[in-house]
């Protein structure tokens, strides 16, 4: 990773930039020390390494500490621990010590601090100790796939009026990754949770529009727009992206005050953590390492878009028709096409009519309208496939009901906007994604599902004899006694079983 630029000197340019920058983005000084912190985040530290420090004076960094690739995830973690251990019991005996006679490790952690601080800092500061991976490299790569929506998106705050600079938050969101999803659900470019996107998209198990860099930067640019209508200034506008506008509003009726190195300060509130607070300075970090890309990295060739076609359905289409009659591999259409959810990739769902089918440009392809016009009519539909419904019943689990009507537990989840798998109750009435499979009512089978061939049964990737038991409503000893299998492990992708 290259860097060309001490950490001194990349915070005394974020200090200049900021103070010559526009003044709708100003840098308090309260979070000068957290700009400085996240810039090394972003440009110096890569991914396989990270910084110990205290998670509420980030200019108090302990270690850095190397994690890398070659380590298992757990090996990872012991020694991560044992690091942050070491840091806490050291805070700890400065906390209770007179100070003199310390060795050369606690001198070193003491000279961190201010030379007054107070035994009760010292205390709090060791239930503070924090680890932050590096993402020089990820950020890097970011750098160079925004290249490819860098256009579509400025035209977007351009035509809304919004500040041009807004167009650093991916970094901070998604390192300009469309197919990012967060441990917490969040999604796409721009990393909306499906309750905010659904505010401004498409977000069903069918169709997810959070996936969709173009339309996600209009929901973002809506979005925004409309913190900065309540909230009256970009770090305000800009924070309530994370925090919610009405969590922003009511920072500012605490603590008095809009300036954000303020209410980062004093802000109390369950949901204002470590990732709220320091959004804002992320964001500004973000904004400076991007404008000096190549003072920090060398120089970068953006990507370029990629020359697609595109064409809108006129119908309810099969994506097994699609790929066949645009001559393209399914996997292609798909790695093309990411708001298309997985149940229409494995047939339970069509793809909609009015989709914006996007397709590899081919020289001498006839237009896609053309092929799209000629597809038969058996293969046109004009309605989606019914979703089934369940009534939840005493003793039901949501992976029971996945596996009796051959769907994913994720299917159901989306399918219903259930929070959690672990929520449902009895009575509660379930929509379940066409898998193919009609369940009668004391939960046999019958014959309907594209994988069948007459009386055979097709083995998918990632199916046993139990799993293809319980979508074909026969028992598994009757179907290993129909295809003499003497053991479950015995079936193979591509295999066909007699289905008695």
């Amino acid at each position: 990773m290259r860097c060309s630029f001490p950490v001194a000197l990349a915070a005394l340019l974020i200090l200049t930039a900021a103070s010559s920058a526009d003044e709708r983005f100003p840098l308090p000084a309260a979070l000068e020390p957290n700009v400085a912190f996240w810039t090394r985040i972003y440009a110096e530290v890569p991914s396989d390494r990270g910084l110990i420090h205290d998670s509420r004076h980030l200019g108090v960094v302990y270690e850095t500490i190397e994690l890398p690739q070659t380590l298992s995830r757990r090996a990872s973690e012991r020694r991560l621990e044992r690091r942050k251990e070491h840091y806490i019991s050291i805070l700890r005996a400065l906390a209770r010590s007179d100070r003199r006679g310390l060795d050369a490790e606690h001198r070193r952690v003491l000279a961190l601090w201010p030379p007054d601080v107070a035994s009760k800092t010292l205390e709090e500061a060791a239930r503070r100790v924090r680890f932050q991976r590096g993402l020089a490299d990820r950020f890097r790569d970011g750098v160079i796939r925004s290249g490819q929506w860098e256009t579509h998106i400025q035209q977007v705050l351009q035509e809304r009026g919004l500040p041009a600079e807004l167009a650093a938050l991916p970094h901070v969101e998604s390192s300009y990754n469309p197919t990012a999803v967060s441990h917490a659900g969040a999604a796409g470019l721009w990393q909306f949770t499906r309750s905010t996107g659904k505010r401004f998209l498409r977000v069903d198990h069918v169709l997810d529009e959070r996936f969709d860099p173009h339309l996600a930067s209009v929901a973002a640019a809506r979005l925004l727009a409309e913190n900065f209508d309540r909230t009256g200034s970009w770090p305000l506008a800009i924070t309530a992206y994370n925090h919610g506008a009405g969590g922003m509003e009511r920072a500012v009726r605490q603590v008095g005050s809009r300036d954000m190195g303020v209410i980062s300060e004093r802000y109390k509130a369950r949901t204002f953590g470590f990732a709220s607070r320091n959004f804002y300075a992320e964001f500004l970090a973000a904004l400076h390492v991007e404008r000096n890309a190549t003072a920090y990295f060398g120089e970068l060739q953006p990507a370029v878009a990629p020359q697609r076609e595109r064409v809108v359905t006129d119908a309810f289409y099969t994506a097994d028709a699609l790929a066949q009659v645009f001559g393209v591999d399914k996997a292609l259409l798909r790695e093309l096409n990411p708001p298309l959810r997985s149940s229409v990739w494995r047939g339970q769902k069509r793809v909609p009519a009015g989709y914006p089918l996007l397709l590899p440009k081919v020289a001498d392809r006839p237009p896609a309208a053309e092929l799209l016009a000629a597809i038969p009519a058996a293969q046109r539909h004009a309605k989606q496939r019914r979703d089934q419904r369940y009534r939840v019943n005493r003793g039901d689990t949501l992976s029971r009901i996945a596996a009796r009507f051959g769907v994913s537990e994720r299917s159901l989840v989306a399918a219903n906007n259930l929070r959690s798998r672990h929520r449902i109750r009895v009575g509660q009435v379930l929509k379940i994604p066409d898998s193919g499979v009609r369940v009668a009512s004391r939960g046999r089978g019958v014959k309907a599902d594209p994988n069948w061939v007459g009386s055979r049964y097709r083995v998918q990737r990632g199916e046993t004899l139990w799993s293809i038991s319980r979508r074909v409503g026969v028992p598994v000893s009757k179907l290993a006694a129909a295809n003499r299998i003497d053991r479950p492990d015995q079936i193979r992708v591509g295999q066909e079983l007699v289905v008695p």
